[in-house]
């Protein structure tokens, strides 16, 4: 299946609601209920044969085959590594999540977040599941979140171990699985377990929420975020936090105090205590390893509790070695270096109390000549990354800062890297620029802005860094009015799928702009009696004794003229172009120009070649992709950006380049295309209504 027909398939599944998270998309058409079903009915535990237990499953690399920490790994079921295993003993909670020997802590913090909001849980944790004899088949499945739709992964639950212990993440409790059996789920969304080591915990957060992250840097922290940070923990949001590192050696390096650095924890809680007489604001850290706390003041055994309030100390205070902390809110920002916040989505949170974030999504794509266009410092393709409108009418009731605005938080995400990591691949370094629309296209959807509009304006405001993370998210207050938004790589053409997404405290309309499709090319209309005698006499001479010209003479008399040109690169005519051409104007259907058809057909190559030498802004006489965007426009035609995709992909060369043959070629075909839908389709309702061999005799010709 092309990726255009997949790319309308699934517009058309998320209209009808495919992709919620009550309706979750079925991760490689695995069905759960159906393979469980089909279990028992055969009393076979189930194998998943998509992400088998075989080293493939475990790495790539440090986990590869050959390398020796994949030596001695057994895949072994729960029943095999206690007497009474269970999926959840009593609920779900942040002492679940302990380490093991892969590096994802930043996935263990986030789903150690993720226990403290037990209706988020059960979004990502089917709670139905457990290993009693009725309903065991040795199948699992878990929910989440994927550029925009929610998809559910199932899994077999054979586990990697060592000595009949489990290798990776485990519970405290020996018997407990669900934390094992969804890293399980994670890495197969994943393609393999070492695809999930080093990370954001942001990632980790939005994957299980849908929802949308951004970081502060605590060196530099804004008066308000003690506030903030209780803001967040009240809606149910996410909390991360780590200390940076300096050096490889750093990494997961033990302070005296006992804080690990480069590693990830949760922000479980914040307080505010009287402390000998005055107000202390605290917050809650856990470790997802479980151990390795903090011992500073206000740690468990610090003396700084026996001066609160006994109730108080006690509703907060645990002197368990568990992994859980608190510290002083000074503290906290004085040792870490960055606080991660995942604000949820609408639908993850109920209750008429809680504060709503407004959001609006779209998915596109950057491609290589087409909608690649790179940052602002490659301004003649710039202009060509996929635009989108944004207009903020609300201002906030109560922002943080105390200034009149309207809150917008900006998230651009690429989609699929981590997954492909195991191919080579890695992110790209993107980022995004916001600009103020000009009143003139205000309400406008179909308007692409063209390269002189982004020499002309500067931005508005702009992500804070181009960076080569998953997502770069930013959080602005903004005047009311409407601004245009413009996601992209660093450097111009740049393949990559992406997701933008915008949260705003108040209801926001969101577009993505783009130019209509349409045709305004003016029709040649000829008579015999306007073509002079000269053209009659050379068409004779050209035509032969049949006095009409074939697809064949046409490429002999226009390569002809073609190579006597030294301003226009081209190797000649192609005979599906000819054929093209000659299909076109063939008004008889006898496959042959006479004298008016071809009188017609000459005056549109001319025109044709005025355009193409205009273009070529740098006289190299081939056209880039983007002046053959332009080159469209000025032939008559306006297109959006997935049909300029096709059309690169069609007509271009390798570097990119587009000679005459391939652009008359376009130009021909695109007429034909925009004037045979207009004599077939119903009037006046933009559709066309064809039998399939109706169709088919439309696109073959």
């Amino acid at each position: 299946m092309t990726g255009i027909v997949t790319k309308i398939k699934h517009n058309r599944d998320k209209a009808i609601g495919i992709g919620t998270n009550t309706h979750a998309v079925k991760y490689l058409n695995q069905d759960f209920e159906a393979l469980r079903k089909e279990c028992l009915q055969r009393r076979r535990l189930f194998e998943d044969d998509l992400f088998e237990a075989l080293p493939s499953s475990l790495g790539f690399k440090e986990l590869g085959p050959t390398s020796y920490k994949a030596r001695g790994i057994q895949w072994k079921r729960p029943q095999e590594l206690c007497s009474n295993p269970l999926f959840i003993e009593k609920n779900a909670s942040r002492t679940d999540i302990c380490q093991g020997a892969l590096g994802d802590c930043w996935l263990l913090a986030a789903i150690g977040s993720l226990t403290l909001n037990k209706q988020v849980l059960c979004r990502v944790v089917p709670q139905d599941q457990n290993f009693e004899k009725d309903w065991y088949a040795g199948i699992f499945h878990f929910e989440f979140w994927q550029f925009g739709e929610w998809v559910d992964v199932v899994v077999d639950d054979r586990l990697p171990t060592k000595d009949g212990e489990l290798v990776f993440v485990h519970s405290e409790e020996r018997s407990e699985f669900w934390s094992a059996l969804l890293e399980k789920a994670y890495a197969k969304l994943n393609g393999c377990y070492e695809a999930l080591s080093g990370g954001s915990t942001t990632e980790g957060f939005e994957d299980f929420t849908g929802g949308i992250a951004e970081q502060h840097d605590l060196s530099e922290s804004e008066p308000h975020l003690f506030h903030i940070i209780k803001e967040a923990l009240k809606r149910g949001s996410l909390l991360g936090c780590s200390i940076d590192i300096s050096s490889a050696s750093d990494s997961e390096a033990v302070t005296h105090q006992k804080l690990v650095k480069g590693h990830a924890y949760s922000v479980t809680g914040a307080e505010r205590v009287e402390y000998r007489g005055s107000p202390v604001e605290l917050v809650r850290i856990r470790n997802p390893w479980g151990q390795v706390e903090w011992t500073g003041a206000w740690s468990d055994k610090s003396s700084e509790w026996r001066y609160v309030n006994k109730e108080v100390s006690e509703g907060l205070h645990n002197r368990c070695e568990d992994g859980e902390f608190w510290m002083s809110f000074s503290e906290f920002k004085r040792k870490y270096s960055r606080l991660e916040i995942c604000h949820l989505t609408p639908d993850a949170l109920t209750g008429v109390d809680i504060k709503k974030w407004a959001e609006s999504e779209f998915e596109d794509t950057w491609r290589r000549g087409v909608s690649a266009g790179g940052c602002r410092n490659f301004p003649r393709s710039f202009w060509t990354n996929p635009q989108f409108v944004i207009k903020l009418e609300e201002m906030d009731e109560e922002p943080d800062d105390g200034e009149d605005g309207c809150t917008v938080i900006v998230g651009v995400m690429q989609k699929n890297k981590r997954r492909r990591r195991k191919m080579g691949e890695d992110m790209e370094t993107i980022g995004f620029a916001i600009y103020d629309l000009p009143k003139e296209y205000s309400g406008q959807k179909q308007v692409h802005l063209k390269q002189n509009f982004f020499l002309r304006n500067r931005s508005a405001a702009r992500s804070e860094t181009f960076i080569n993370l998953r997502e770069v998210c930013n959080h602005f207050s903004l005047p009311p009015g409407e601004y245009l938004i413009i996601p992209s790589t660093f450097e111009p053409n740049k393949n990559g799928d992406f997701y933008v997404r915008v949260f705003t405290e108040k209801p926001a309309s969101f577009v993505e702009i783009d130019d209509p499709v349409d045709s305004h090319v003016e029709k040649i209309d000829i008579d015999r009696d306007d073509i002079d005698d000269r053209f009659k006499r050379l068409f004779g001479q050209l035509a032969g004794h049949d006095v009409e010209i074939s697809a064949f003479e046409l490429r002999k008399i226009l390569n002809r003229v073609l190579m006597k040109r030294d301003d226009i690169k081209t190797s000649g005519f192609s005979l599906p172009t000819c054929r093209a051409m000659v299909s076109m104007v063939d008004k008889d259907g006898s496959g042959k120009l006479g004298l008016v058809e071809f009188k017609i057909l000459w005056t549109k190559i001319e025109k044709f070649l005025d355009i193409y030498r205009e273009r070529d802004g740098d006289g190299s006489g081939c056209m880039s992709s983007s002046e053959m965007r332009l080159a469209v426009e000025d032939a008559g035609f306006t297109l959006n950006n997935p049909l300029h995709q096709i059309i690169v992909a069609r007509y271009s060369e390798p570097s990119l380049t587009i000679d005459f043959d391939n652009f008359v070629c376009c130009l021909i075909r695109l007429e034909y295309l925009f004037d045979a839908f207009k004599e077939v389709a119903d009037k006046g309702t933009g559709k066309m209504n064809l039998k399939l061999h109706e169709w088919l005799d439309l696109v073959m010709l």
